[in-house]
């Protein structure tokens, strides 16, 4: 197993589960404070391309030239991904260069209105694309991304919940906890910029 996929195993178990109220480790929860995981060497980010809110062809490619973050989020979620959300939303107001490629975990629920109403709910710029599609079109981004979404009673789906800095020529650099706060990815983006 590489090193990138056995960080992205370790956050996957740390991080998943959508639906529960805290994100832990065997020892205890995981701290916001936590320094993300510097991924050496950088990788290129998967490529894909989705509809994203605006019916706009969105993916990896349409973000080069830019910092941006890879976050996977529900709108109907209950707990975790409107935190991340919201997380990312004071980022992209403090770092204007910055950009977020959010990805649908969840094909039924993630319709282009429901996504619109979650990003006015969260007062999210037009930095922040949200990309949808049917399972068939989002699995194998899934499996891409090494994420695990599964559909539970609804509205919940379980999904891994990271977020991944990815570098303007397109390489994956951190990989974050659910929790990261903008400040976390101010200071990284200032050591890596």
């Amino acid at each position: 197993m590489t090193t990138r996929l056995a960080l992205l195993f370790s956050v996957c178990v740390i991080c998943s589960a959508c639906g529960s109220h805290a994100a832990t480790t065997p020892t205890g929860p995981v701290s916001s404070k936590a320094p993300g995981f510097v991924l050496k060497p950088p990788v290129v980010a998967p490529a894909f391309s989705l509809r994203d809110q605006d019916g706009r062809l969105t993916g990896p490619s349409e973000m080069r030239g830019h910092w941006y973050v890879v976050a996977f989020l529900y709108t109907h979620c209950p707990d975790v991904c409107p935190v991340i959300a919201s997380n990312l939303g004071v980022a992209l107001r403090r770092l204007p260069d910055l950009r977020v490629l959010a990805i649908s975990v969840d094909p039924k629920g993630d319709t282009r209105a429901s996504v619109k109403a979650f990003l006015r709910a969260h007062n999210l710029p037009a930095r922040f694309r949200y990309v949808t599609g049917t399972r068939a079109q989002l699995a194998p981004v899934w499996a891409r991304y090494h994420v695990a979404a599964v559909a539970g009673p609804k509205p919940i789906v379980s999904h891994t919940a990271f977020e991944l800095l990815v570098d303007p020529r397109g390489r994956e650099r951190v990989l974050w906890d659910a929790q990261v706060q903008a400040s976390d990815i101010a200071r990284d983006l200032s050591v890596l910029g």
